[in-house]
């Protein structure tokens, strides 16, 4: 995408190195450029990730019910996107695109699969990630919290995929429960006596919000990635309080899913005053998103996916739009909005940006670099977004986003249904008959967006349908 490394070149620097450690940004102009040339100013970068949190989750997104200051405030203080999507509808998939700057149609995870004992189908050693791109420019790096590329021994451990320090759960099955026996850190187990035999003594999700604090307190003089995908509000749901909602007259889940988004809330809001506190807030860039649609879409109550259809596992809006707010103080105007078309995909190659350095040319996404600054006159844009989704039960589901429309096919030879998010962000109105130029273009577009995978085969449909 306007760089001129090619991914053979780029895996042979980072097996090799280059004595200085860093690759010179070019291909097309940044827009930092003078904050790269002063390479103090490359910022640090912290990107929060929320796990099954739904389009309709937040206050800055419409939430009338559950509190969320602390991310309403990092998007009165920084840009909140209206049209960001996940890179699947699932966990696993989605974080691989995260990571490798590949939509779906030819990232090596396009599933949730399991390995047992434990773990998920491991992305290869070479793999290029954003952890081993921002190493390669001198960050320190570190992830906390959920991981679900690979289970222990794997190539796809976080420790083998760029990231100096590791804390969390591997297995995203394990990550199902808030009071694990043991936790990885850095290869290692580490046994939570408090929780053995049952026992319900130790959160997991405040030990990743102390992890990350330590983290940030040691790493202040360093320039730093840290990745912090925190389990909440995905299910069980699990919480020592459900203050400050137990008066509510809920159920016990709606009040337990509503206080762990709060309590989440609460913990961001702890990182982003010691930010403050440590003199750094200036110098680090945050992102806050959800790796996927909201797992139960809580009607009449949360209406998590908020106007939009389906939730978790559709490719419907409400199983991939998600939030983005990002705050950079002084470079990112507050209070912004942007309805800039972006992905999951593009956040490796913003961050190369933000970092000064080449991001791989064979990737799918685009920095939005100019956009965060302001600059949406001189932002590249996708033609097309595409994800496709392997469902253990139901098969091969795929969607495409065309400028204002978008196709969803829910079997490998099913009909393309085509709607005009412009005019039916509900995705009600089926027009593709109404169309046919529009789907015979996406149509043409498909024979080209993926490369088949072994560990990913597209199966006949069953009964012709």
């Amino acid at each position: 995408m306007g760089n001129n490394i090619d991914r053979r070149q780029f895996l042979t620097f980072v097996a090799g190195g280059a004595a200085a450690g860093l690759i010179p940004f070019s291909g097309c102009k940044s827009e930092l450029a003078g904050p790269i040339a002063n390479k103090t100013q490359r910022p640090n970068i912290i990107f929060i990730l929320a796990d099954d949190l739904g389009y309709g989750d937040l206050g800055c997104y419409g939430q009338k019910h559950i509190k969320t200051p602390n991310i309403d405030r990092i998007a009165a203080e920084g840009i909140r996107f209206t049209q960001h999507y996940a890179g699947s509808t699932v966990c696993a998939p989605s974080r691989c695109v995260l990571m490798t700057g590949l939509h779906t149609g030819h990232t090596a995870v396009r599933g949730n699969r399991e390995i047992k004992p434990e773990g998920q189908y491991p992305i290869a050693a070479e793999t290029i990630t954003v952890a081993k791109v921002l190493k390669r420019a001198g960050y320190i790096t570190a992830v906390v919290g959920k991981w679900g590329l690979g289970g222990p021994g794997s190539s796809g451990v976080p420790n083998k995929q760029g990231f100096d320090h590791w804390f969390g759960y591997l297995c995203q099955r394990k990550a199902h429960s808030y009071y694990p026996e043991y936790l990885w850190k850095n290869g290692k187990k580490v046994i939570l006596e408090k929780n053995k035999a049952g026992k319900k003594g130790t959160y997991s999700h405040d030990l990743f919000t102390a992890e990350a604090l330590d983290f940030i307190r040691q790493n202040r003089n360093r320039r730093f990635f840290l990745y912090l995908p925190y389990t909440i509000p995905h299910a069980r749901y699990e919480i020592p309080s459900t203050e400050p909602y137990s008066d509510r007259p809920w159920a016990k889940k709606e009040k337990v899913h509503a206080a762990m988004i709060t309590r989440m809330d609460r913990d961001i809001g702890r990182i982003m005053n010691l930010l403050k506190k440590l003199n750094i807030d200036e110098k680090t860039i945050v992102f806050f998103s959800s790796d996927n649609g909201a797992a139960q879409r809580w009607e009449g109550r949360f209406d998590s996916s908020g106007l939009l259809r389906g939730r978790k596992r559709d490719m419907y809006e409400g199983g991939i739009r998600t939030p983005l707010v990002v705050r950079w103080p002084g470079k990112i105007k507050p209070t912004a909005e942007s309805d800039h078309v972006s992905a999951f995909w593009d956040f490796l190659p913003t961050c190369a940006e933000l970092a000064g350095v080449s991001a791989p040319e064979d990737i799918d996404g685009i920095s939005m670099v100019p956009t965060l600054l302001g600059r949406d006159d001189r932002q590249k844009r996708h033609k097309f977004l595409y994800w496709e989704f392997f469902h253990w039960k139901k098969g091969f589901y795929l969607a495409v986003r065309m400028g204002d429309f978008k196709v969803v096919r829910l079997s490998p030879t099913g009909p393309l249904e085509l709607y005009n998010l412009k005019t039916d962000i509900a995705e009600k109105n089926n027009i593709a008959a109404k169309h046919p130029e529009i789907v015979a273009e996406i149509e043409a577009y498909l024979k080209t967006a993926r490369t088949d995978s072994p560990h990913w085969p597209v199966k006949p449909p069953k009964n012709g349908k």
